[in-house]
């Protein structure tokens, strides 16, 4: 056996072929009896990795073998021997077949989304979203509720452990009802607000919250639910999400709810930065004497914003919005900047107005011959956070390397 990698939750066993093959790091029985399982799914190289996402990409119409050959570069033949194991492992299936230029009708393989799950869960400051989906990302079981994030770390740990339990016990449901449902669970992906570290899942100083910093959120929840657990920010959660559904280029999500926040995507990838701290976007100072914020300044984005929302005032909270969103297009020379979290989906036509106007203002004095940044809604609405922090556990399934 290879050398094993304890990171994560969870490990990596090198393979014979050099590749890697995901293992589970948590209890065997996992969460809900066990009913999914908690093995990963036995993605073994990278090339198979680039296949699955290929079949995903293609749909249900599906993608011959001769496709996948010309789209990765791989021979035929070892196109074959990795589709071969991905329809034993359940992962693909035929599609039927397609006419060929020449010779016999080609079989067309697809990918089967119910092989596995993930599940996604947003922790925020008073509120628990989880979700269940498959292997396209579609949201097959969620469970919402209230939740204090300052009633400790019992009380949240535990509201995590029963809606997980619940939403996969569903599942467990459909699946005695003869339903498709997945038969591995991939683990768990859990977004909330920043900052924390990425690499070892331990929170910081969430603001409002000082009792969670340095709390080891993802080993603590792993050995609770006996699953790889991977935590991120909410932002970046749905960044990523977004990059994932088709998104592309380069973007700014901001996100505005509970708090502030952005996430990055550079070159259609998620930008955390080098200690995974980058989208503390809330806490930019942009008025030197202005109203204290949680965080220990004064005159922070998110404070002026939250403030303006209190006192009725979405245009306000626009214009101040758009100021930040201003100085964060001409830092990073984005493509766009999409706009999301509840206290915007609710009510997004004075947002998107108010941003887009501010960023069309500065283009104006500057002269520049470029459009402005356009400005938008990001699709996905409220569940977009937990959707994406269930790709936090899909992402490397297909090969995708910024998760």
């Amino acid at each position: 056996m290879g050398r094993v990698d304890r990171t994560n939750g969870g490990g990596t066993v090198s393979g014979k072929d050099g590749g890697a093959r995901v293992v589970a790091g948590g209890a065997a029985s996992g969460v809900a009896g066990g009913a999914l399982g908690a093995n990963l799914l036995a993605v073994r190289s990278h090339n198979a990795a680039l296949v699955l996402d290929l079949l995903r990409t293609a749909g249900p119409d599906g993608i011959s073998r001769l496709e996948l050959a010309e789209r990765t570069g791989l021979t035929p033949q070892a196109v074959s021997k990795i589709t071969a194991r991905l329809r034993e492992e359940g992962l693909a299936a035929e599609a039927g077949r397609r006419a060929s230029t020449g010779g016999k009708p080609r079989t067309v393989l697809r990918l089967v989304p119910g092989a596995a799950h993930a599940v996604g869960v947003h922790l925020d400051r008073d509120a628990l979203r989880i979700v269940l989906t498959d292997l396209d990302g579609s949201v097959v079981g969620e469970r919402r509720g209230p939740l204090d994030l300052g009633a400790g770390a019992e009380a949240v740990l535990g509201a995590v452990e029963d809606g997980v339990g619940e939403v996969v016990g569903r599942a467990r449901g459909r699946a005695r009802a003869g339903r498709s449902v997945a038969s591995r669970l991939l683990g768990v992906g859990v977004a909330l607000p920043g900052p924390l570290d990425h690499t070892h899942g331990v929170l910081h100083r969430v603001t409002g919250f000082p009792e969670w910093d340095g709390f080891p959120l993802r080993d603590t929840l792993a050995r609770r639910l006996g699953l790889p657990v991977v935590v991120d920010k909410d932002t970046n959660a749905a960044a990523l999400g977004l990059a994932v559904g088709g998104e592309r280029g380069s973007f700014a999500y901001l996100h505005l709810g509970t708090g502030l926040g952005a996430g990055l995507v550079i070159g259609g990838r998620v930008h955390r930065g080098a200690r995974t701290g980058a989208g503390e976007f809330g806490h930019q100072v942009v008025q030197l004497d202005g109203p204290p914020c949680p965080c220990g300044n004064r005159g922070c984005v998110e404070a002026l914003c939250l403030a303006a929302i209190d006192r009725g005032d979405p245009a306000e909270a626009a214009r101040v919005l758009g100021t930040a969103a201003a100085n964060l297009a001409g830092l990073l020379d984005i493509d766009q900047i999409l706009l999301g979290g509840r206290t915007i989906t609710t009510t997004p036509d004075p947002f998107v107005r108010g941003v887009a106007a501010v960023l069309a203002a500065r283009a104006a004095r500057e002269g520049s011959p470029e459009p402005a940044v356009p400005v938008r809604l990001a699709p996905g609405g409220s569940a977009s956070v937990a959707e994406g922090a269930a790709h936090l556990l899909l992402g490397p399934v297909f090969g995708r390397t910024d998760v």
